[in-house]
């Protein structure tokens, strides 16, 4: 199987400019994200204890509560710092490349591609991750992976208010036409920004069976951040977090709102066994 190799500028992203262990559990939109993702996966995951591949798992903040629940959770990374800090944590991470997996066909239950998809820019390069990750787990068994929604971008920088610097708006404009964010732009590494249409898309192409999508975060996600940016509050705790968190639920019926949301979790099976 051919190696690839992670851009320096995504490596040192996580290394150096954030750290993503706080990422899920400090702000009120993280916060948001990691109990919406818990929710979610718990919907559609097997009984424990199921065999789980974590594929791009950073620190592991996805695999901590998975491995409380009772699951048997690998952990694969690309970045050093990151299967450091899981290593740390006493969870089972080596480093490695989501397009290409050392483990073997169909042994896995569930496959986790929560980071991936956001910094493949080149398609090719997401269908073979989403192919590397059907390809591990059993048939009949899930694949769920995450993706930074299109507009993400315009409504974190209004919250922000970064969007009125010329620099932002530009790279906010190019990212709405091409989903793309170049690598040595300011203030991201590159990535990549789906549609729920194109998320869906991919998933079929690689082989997986009845995707489903979902907005993580909700529409209002952006208020909330908007908010706790220029109080200089927490709301974590907080009546308007459970708002958000409400409406992001009331919100998945009604697909024209999914490009409201932050990220996006698409949900598949391996074989002719349908997501409900």
């Amino acid at each position: 199987m051919p190696t690839h190799s992670v851009g320096p500028e995504i490596i040192a992203f996580y290394s150096e400019t954030i750290n993503e262990s706080d990422r899920l559990s400090t702000s009120a939109d993280g916060v948001l994200e990691m109990i919406r993702t818990q929710e979610l996966l718990r919907r559609h995951l097997p009984a424990t204890p199921a065999r789980i591949i974590d594929i791009g798992a950073g620190p592991g903040a996805h695999a901590r509560w998975l491995t409380k629940d009772g699951y048997d959770v690998d952990l694969i990374d690309p970045v050093p710092r990151h299967v450091e800090e899981a290593t740390a944590a006493g969870l089972h991470c080596v480093l490695g490349d989501a397009r290409a997996l050392t483990a073997d066909d169909d042994s896995y239950d569930v496959a986790l591609v929560l980071g991936p998809l956001y910094h493949l820019i080149e398609r090719g390069d997401r269908m073979q991750a989403l192919r590397e990750a059907a390809r591990v787990v059993r048939p009949g068994g899930i694949v769920a992976a995450a993706a930074i929604g299109r507009y993400a971008s315009l409504f974190e920088h209004v919250a922000t208010t970064m969007l009125t610097v010329d620099r932002v708006r530009d790279a906010v404009a190019d990212i709405l036409v091409s989903g793309i964010h170049e690598p040595g732009r300011k203030g991201f590494t590159s990535a990549y920004f789906h549609t729920g249409e194109s998320l869906a898309a991919e998933m079929s192409e690689a082989g997986l069976d009845a995707p489903r999508v979902y907005g993580i975060e909700g529409p209002v996600w952006s208020a909330l951040k908007a908010t706790e940016q220029h109080t200089g509050e927490s709301l974590t705790d907080s009546r308007m977090f459970d708002a958000a968190l409400t409406a992001a639920r009331l919100a998945e019926p009604h697909p024209d709102l999914l490009a409201a949301s932050s990220h996006m979790l698409a949900v598949a099976t391996v074989s002719g066994v349908p997501i409900p």
